[in-house]
């Protein structure tokens, strides 16, 4: 006891920088929770939490019976997919491609070229788009200036996922771009200058030090995306593709399809259901991806 006491005082200073995030963690993660029950009840303002009339699993079947569900869940599944895999491959490679920058003036650029569409809102990346890409867009007027037929990716529907996962990576890669960057910045130099002594390019020096020692940051990100794998990114999926019937086929999520469903029957207890739905799905899906690493690698877990 007199051990834990003087551990807690020698470190009080750490353990008062944890109360803020605590108290977040539990207040915006935790008290939540008690909201599931929203999703069994058909909720009413006048009745709350406790006084609304209990349904059972009729919010979930409201979910499954429209036969919709599965294509959207497929189609959250593989975006996100595509999202933390060419996500990966792009952060990291832009990370060492920085590093390995001699000129700092030319690197803070860069850096900073990479990182700024992350501040930019999927507002105005979607009027960008249209002004860009729109039937009346700059596009279609430099194509009729050389009488080329005019082309709108919005009429085209089997190219709308190489347009999101493309504009997905386009707006996030700067900000993986910082993280692996801050990991290479923690790589002993001394590793290096001694592979450089020996003679090692610099492709070498990449596939032999840099690759290796970012593998447990490439996990650790790996597996915190995996967590929101069946949570669409409803900012980006609504303000680019809205309500335009064309696309949703090939475009329309979980999250989005809620949200529709929401403004024509505003049922709570649905979008309740909807959310715990994802969340199970969510956490059956890193629970299984964290015990396939810790049966790889058990250094690498998250828990």
């Amino acid at each position: 006891m007199k051990s834990i006491t003087r551990r807690i005082s020698k470190n009080k200073t750490l353990l008062l920088m944890l109360v803020p995030p605590i108290i977040f963690v539990v207040l915006f993660s935790y008290i939540p929770m008690f909201g599931i029950i929203v999703a069994f009840k058909n909720y009413n303002y006048y009745g709350g939490f406790f006084g609304s009339p209990w349904v059972g699993f009729d919010n979930f079947r409201y979910l499954f019976v429209t036969g919709k569900i599965w294509d959207l869940t497929r189609n959250t599944l593989l975006y996100n997919t595509a999202f933390i895999f060419f996500g990966i491959i792009f952060e990291v490679g832009f990370a060492i491609i920085l590093s390995e920058i001699t000129g700092k003036v030319f690197k803070k650029v860069s850096q900073g070229f990479i990182f700024l569409p992350y501040f930019i809102s999927w507002v105005v990346v979607s009027t960008i788009m249209l002004n860009i890409f729109g039937e009346n867009g700059v596009l279609n007027s430099i194509l009729g200036t050389f009488g080329i037929e005019e082309f709108s990716i919005y009429q085209h529907v089997s190219q709308w996922p190489i347009v999101m996962v493309l504009v997905k990576l386009w707006k996030q890669t700067g900000y993986g771009t910082v993280v692996y960057l801050a990991a290479i910045a923690g790589i002993s130099q001394e590793m290096t200058e001694a592979a450089q002594i020996d003679g090692a390019s610099v492709w070498q020096r990449i596939r032999y030090i840099t690759i290796p020692s970012l593998k447990p940051t490439i996990i650790i990100m790996t597996l915190l995306a995996i967590g929101n794998i069946f949570r669409g990114d409803f900012g980006m999926f609504y303000q680019l593709v809205g309500s335009n019937q064309l696309l949703l086929q090939s475009s329309d999520v979980i999250d989005t399809y809620v949200y529709r469903s929401l403004i024509t029957t505003p049922n709570i207890g649905m979008s309740a259901a909807a959310g715990l739905y994802q969340s199970v799905l969510c956490f059956v899906t890193i629970c299984a991806a964290n015990y396939i690493v810790k049966k790889v690698d058990p250094d690498y877990t998250l828990f």
